[in-house]
């Protein structure tokens, strides 16, 4: 619809429809008000509701034993045993006396010096022969995504070289069909077959070695110059079989190379004996197939322990490519529980078990007297014996050894020198004739400050609480319409709402009820089968100022007396686990806030909640169903307001033309 503002009657029509309009939208902003006063309060409730979460997730840890439970433990002679206590420890006291000997971890040293450079390659020094091998060394891994998921190494492996291990156990590699629980076959294909079915998710790790590899790929031009036809380490091949083409190669490590490490191919380009890289010649740009056949020097060696899991057997590759320090490393994150270590002053090297205690006990004679003390760190191999000069001979290793004591006057042993008995855990730190005393007793001021903590808390969301419910409104603050909001800093907006939503929720029954709940359970009695069975009478009661709301305040004194004598019934008082009168305040405190927080909930729901899912939600819902209705109505008033306008102003319009027209007529005359 055209509308005319006032062309021929010279008045202000838009002014005048806005003013109308003001008269009208008075109902429209009440509505508006309303719903800005339900979410305010939805807010509020969500607050609170959050704060009670908080408290009841306090009141779930508050359930341990650990907090009322607190134990302190003293040693009468720290520098040569101290201890240290869980909650779970009973009230004891325990002498200990005439420890004989320190648990000790098992240690062997080589027999010679190690002349070679920790840091080079093996390759790059001259160790002495007889212990290099010749094949290909390969570790393939395999996590399984199917119990009947079938598992294939790439080729069949040298005898006696496979190391198979499912998530970290050894299985034993045997040749008889069908393998046995702890066994596993090797198939002519490279197929695993276990005696016992792989679980779903498990991780398979197969170390071996193949007695030569060979691998088949193409050169297509310039974009693949250089190309890497092995990766196996410098110093690592021992022979490869290179067909370039028509062109056949054969590279041993006695091939000459240049100062650079290139041997030359005739025709070809060259090859890079470290890397494994072909150059081919610039000008060969035809597409040329490649077969490399190839092997490599490797050595193996085997260490043998005793531990507190049973019998370690673990198997190591290396090559000449590997340095000391690479095979230190090798080992020390094996699992074989040991530690290699060398020792660049003397050129000595050892190998100590990474746990005390003696695993694999004495041989004796039909007397009863040892005969022969087992060996603990077993070594095998050419590398480790005649490079690392490590033998197996008994006076080159200092056995593990238990520790030896007498505990309230039981001669006992442990493997290690820090041990666990009753909660207590004890550690030895010399040996000694004396008798050392270690008292467990009750920490009453740990639990005290747990105690007086819970307190805090209570009081922190009663005042919360309690804030909301007597906080007064000001009806004279009504949310402010959007053409009052654009009137006002935004500094005066932000006070105008502080005070327009204040006391909202004053004397608010769900809120209310909550704290009438919460002050009934910390009055109630509990059996305690000791000696207190309320609050009182360990020192905790409410305040005497009502006006507080239930607050507590503690008898700090009363509370410490209470439980030095009687912590097992404070204990039931605040935890008890039975029902009805035997429960405790905390389980019901808990039963109680949790039952107020679904209540909360129902009344506001929570921050993923739809309006339709919570009481609050379902009156926005119908207020915000008002508002559109009435905005609605508001575009057929202001519409009709402007008809009624413009047809006054075409009447008027109308009226001066003729009266213009009558003029133009009387002038004639």
């Amino acid at each position: 619809m055209m509308r005319i503002a006032g062309l021929a009657s010279g008045m202000d029509i838009d002014s005048m429809v806005k003013n109308l309009m003001q008269a009208e939208r008075l109902p429209l902003d009440k509505l508006k008000q309303k719903k800005q006063i339900l979410e305010w309060k939805r807010d509020d409730y969500r607050a609170l509701n959050t704060q009670l979460l908080s408290f009841r997730d306090k009141l779930a840890q508050l359930k341990l034993t650990t907090n009322y439970r607190a134990r302190t433990v003293t040693s009468s002679n720290e520098d040569k045993i101290s201890a240290t206590v869980t909650s779970g420890a009973s009230q004891a006291s325990y002498s200990i006396s005439k420890v004989e000997q320190l648990a000790t971890a098992a240690t062997r040293i080589n027999a010679g010096n190690v002349t070679i450079d920790p840091e080079k390659s093996f390759g790059s020094q001259d160790m002495g022969a007889g212990f290099w091998s010749q094949g290909v060394v390969q570790s393939q891994t395999f996590n399984v995504k199917d119990g009947n998921q079938t598992l294939k190494l790439e080729g069949k492996p040298e005898s006696g070289t496979a190391s198979i291990k499912v998530n970290g156990q050894r299985l034993e590699v045997v040749t008889t069909s069908p393998p046995q629980a702890g066994q596993v076959t090797i198939a002519e294909d490279g197929t695993l077959d276990f005696g016992t079915p792989i679980a779903k998710d498990s991780v398979v790790k197969v170390d071996y070695i193949l007695k030569e590899k060979t691998v088949v790929f193409s050169y297509h031009g310039d974009n693949d110059n250089p190309m890497s036809v092995w990766n196996i380490g410098a110093g690592s091949i021992a022979t490869a079989n290179i067909t370039i083409g028509d062109k056949n190669f054969t590279i041993n490590n006695t091939t000459p190379a240049d100062e650079n490490g290139f041997v030359k191919l005739e025709g070809v380009g060259k090859l890079n004996l470290t890397t494994g890289t072909i150059t081919f010649d610039p000008e060969r740009t035809e597409e040329t197939d490649i077969q490399v056949t190839y092997t490599q020097n490797y050595s193996t060696f085997n260490i043998n322990t005793h531990t507190s899991k049973g019998e370690k057997n673990e198997q190591f590759f290396i090559t000449k490519s590997d340095t000391l320090n690479s095979v230190i490393r090798k080992v020390n994150e094996s699992e074989a529980g040991v530690t290699m270590f060398y020792d660049s002053h003397t050129q000595r090297m050892t190998l100590t078990r990474k746990e005390t205690g003696d695993f694999n006990k004495d041989t004796l004679d039909g007397n009863g007297n040892v005969s022969t003390k087992n060996a603990e760190i077993v070594v095998s191999g050419a590398f480790m014996e005649n490079v690392l000069h490590f033998d197996n001979k008994i006076e080159n290793e200092t056995g593990g050894q238990n520790a030896k004591f007498t505990i309230n006057g039981l001669e006992t042993e442990r493997s290690s020198n820090t041990f666990d008995m009753s909660g207590v855990t004890f550690t030895l730190k010399q040996t000694f004739e004396e008798s050392i005393s270690i008292g467990v007793a009750n920490d009453s001021n740990q639990v005290f400050e747990n105690i007086k903590r819970f307190v805090e808390q209570y009081n922190e969301l009663i005042a919360e609480v309690g804030k909301k419910l007597n906080e007064e409104k000001n009806r004279d603050y009504k949310p402010l319409t959007e053409e009052e909001r654009e009137e006002l800093s935004d500094k005066q907006q932000e006070k105008w709402d502080e005070i327009a939503r204040s006391g909202l929720l004053k004397n608010d029954p769900v809120l209310s009820g909550v704290l009438s709940a919460m002050r009934l359970d910390m009055s109630k009695s509990v059996e305690t089968n000791g000696f207190f069975n309320q609050l009182a009478s360990i020192g905790i009661k409410t305040t005497a100022n009502y006006m507080e709301g239930g607050k507590l305040e503690i008898d700090e004194a009363k509370l410490k007396a209470a439980l030095e004598k009687d912590p097992e019934s404070v204990e039931n008082l605040f935890r008890g686990t039975g029902n009805g009168a035997s429960q405790g305040i905390i389980h019901k405190l808990y039963d109680t806030v949790d039952g107020s927080i679904k209540k909360v909930q129902d009344k506001a729901g929570r921050a993923t909640s739809t309006n339709q899912q919570f009481s609050l939600g379902l009156e926005l819902l119908n207020v915000g169903k008002g508002i559109d209705r009435f905005e609605d109505k508001m575009k057929t008033v202001e519409a009709r307001y402007w008809k009624q306008f413009t047809a006054m102003e075409k009447a008027i319009q109308q009226a001066n033309s003729q009266s213009a027209y009558l003029m133009q007529q009387f002038s004639g005359l």
